[in-house]
């Protein structure tokens, strides 16, 4: 009997129903090859949710999750739900559904594949040979803190305020977490914080230096974020696993994409003490492009790959979908925003689709 999980699909805005198309053909060829059966359940999240049922975050979608092995996630948001109250706001409903299922680690890689190191911005001896992962904090610090919101001052000016907050259980979840994927990658933990100038900080540093004895065998340093961020586009390949707080790994992780020559490349899991783990993309929903047939799938298809390895525990089906990424690469497909300028010579500009055809040629063998 095939093993069986139930799996989640959030589609979402944009381009996220093209790239989750693609991701489920994949999935479904992979199933027959590793006797796995996916029982798949698709739910509503964010601007589409806002559409059908005035909240980003429908109670059925977060229901839904909850009885799921795992969560696959496209992308949300676009220009048409910029200006709503921020309660409502396609955002909401993914900071919503994070809190939901208690997932307080985000894992995103960033690691150059060969084939893409003409597309990177930074020369070849800067980036090539990257690999890391950003560990980031997720359902706390300044994007949860209380209090928060625009107050009105007794003189009637308005005063925006937000809160960033960690108690000692948060962190020491989180430092646990990524001093144990550092055990597992190159032995080498940053820990990313702004201690000269936040007490916040400061407390986030003296406990990660707490931590730090259990796991000897890691060495562990501290970057202020500042440096860091200088750091990441100066010499990335110092850096092995880092890890930090809620705002500072959302912007370090994304710098840490953009080194790989495209963020529609880099995958992410999201994943709790316990429970379903939510898998997407880095990138957005790129609202310009929907419909047309121009987005790259192979984030989502990464994604899917890490379901399968840290969600569901199938490392061999994972390695089958980011070895097929390989071969398509290597056979010279690329979507428009891994077609390095001046590179095209050998090159195949391809859509969504056809990425998505190559990839199921390269499953089947």
């Amino acid at each position: 009997m095939p093993q069986t999980y139930r799996v989640t699909l959030l589609p979402g805005d944009g381009i996220g129903p093209e790239i989750m198309a693609v991701a489920v053909d994949v999935l479904n060829v992979v199933s027959q090859q590793h006797n796995l059966q996916f029982e798949f359940s698709e739910a509503l999240l964010g601007g589409a949710a806002i559409d059908a049922t005035g909240s980003p975050l429908p109670e059925e979608t977060l229901a839904v999750c909850r009885q799921s092995d795992a969560v696959l996630l496209a992308a949300i948001g676009g220009y048409k739900w910029d200006n709503l109250p921020r309660h409502q706001r396609p955002e909401t409903g993914l900071l919503g559904l994070r809190a939901g299922l208690q997932l307080f680690a985000n894992l995103r890689p960033a690691t150059i594949l060969p084939q893409l190191i003409d597309a990177s911005s930074l020369k070849r001896e800067v980036v090539e040979g990257v690999d890391l992962m950003v560990v980031r904090e997720l359902t706390g610090g300044i994007y949860f803190g209380e209090p928060k919101g625009v107050f009105e001052t007794e003189s009637g000016e308005q005063r925006g305020v937000n809160t960033m907050a960690y108690k000692v259980s948060e962190i020491d979840r989180i430092g646990r977490v990524a001093f144990e994927i550092a055990q597992k990658r190159g032995k080498k933990l940053c820990s990313v914080d702004k201690a000269n100038v936040l007490e916040v900080s400061q407390l986030w540093r003296d406990r990660i230096n707490a931590l730090a004895p259990e796991y000897p065998d890691v060495e562990l340093s501290h970057l202020y974020v500042d440096n860091a961020a200088m750091q990441l586009v100066r010499a990335p390949k110092q850096f092995d696993t880092l890890v930090t707080g809620n705002l500072f790994g959302d912007i370090l992780s994304d710098i840490a994409a953009m080194l790989t020559g495209s963020i529609g490349m880099l995958p992410s899991a999201s994943l709790g003490a316990s429970g379903p783990g939510l898998f997407e993309p880095v990138h957005g929903s790129a609202p310009d492009i929907a419909g047309q047939d121009k987005a790259n799938p192979l984030a989502q298809v990464l994604s899917a790959a890490m379901m399968l390895r840290y969600g569901l525990d199938q490392p061999a089906a994972a390695a089958q979908i980011e070895q097929a990424v390989m071969q398509v690469l290597d056979a010279g497909y690329r979507t428009g925003d891994i077609l390095a300028e001046g590179m095209a010579e050998g090159m195949k500009l391809t859509g969504c689709q056809a990425m998505g055809a190559a990839l199921l040629d390269a499953l089947r063998g």
